[in-house]
């Protein structure tokens, strides 16, 4: 595991490796921090913020490509998660925040082959019910997690996908999820039942 310094960007949401995130980037101080990124080929790490505080697990983001860039300095980027880090410490000398972090390993190998064929059952089954479609397939290459991929497909609560982040077994992940997966589908079904009546004859209630 190795440590660094990188611009933190406290955001509500959780990143995961592999996943691709789009930003509009409004406020100087975020303007500074992507001009830095950009300038340097650099990393920076987001992080979950709310009113409790920022989480202790966060995950770095390379900047993809400038989609857009407005005449008032505003900017729309697509950035991709890289690595789950721990934060250790911040830093406030500039304009933006900024972190020491230890990244983090990543156990792939621990994965149960029945575990991961029912979380992907699960995964497509909750994205046909919520989108009327299958779910995208999981690409093997590369080390990618199915936890992560799963957890990114479908629209799952920030907490679990925190709980997701921070767990450093894939095998472990995997379990997690697809235990939340299980008990969450029935939930789904009782909703889109509800919403069809509702369409139908104008009762029911979610």
């Amino acid at each position: 595991m190795s440590t660094a310094r990188i611009p933190l960007f406290p955001l509500d949401l959780v990143l995961f490796p592999g996943q691709a995130l789009p930003l509009h980037i409004f406020e100087p101080r975020y303007r500074e921090m992507t001009r830095h990124c950009l300038d340097t080929q650099s990393p920076f790490g987001i992080i979950l913020a709310g009113e409790g505080g920022m989480a202790g697990t966060g995950c770095s983001a390379i900047i993809v490509k400038v989609l857009k860039k407005y005449d008032d300095g505003r900017s729309d980027i697509l950035t991709a998660g890289q690595h789950a880090f721990h934060l250790l410490c911040t830093h406030d000398e500039k304009a933006y925040l900024q972190a020491d972090v230890e990244y983090l390993e990543e156990e792939l190998t621990d994965s149960d082959a029945a575990t991961s064929s029912r979380l992907e059952e699960m995964c497509d089954r909750c994205h046909k019910l919520l989108y009327d479609e299958p779910a995208p397939q999981f690409e093997t290459e590369g080390g990618i997690s199915l936890a992560y991929h799963v957890a990114s497909e479908l629209p799952v609560s920030t907490s679990v996908r925190q709980e997701i982040l921070e767990i450093r077994s894939e095998g472990a992940r995997q379990t997690k999820l697809l235990a939340h997966l299980e008990e969450w589908y029935p939930q789904l079904q009782r909703r889109e039942r509800v919403r069809g009546k509702a369409a139908g004859n104008g009762h029911g209630r979610l």
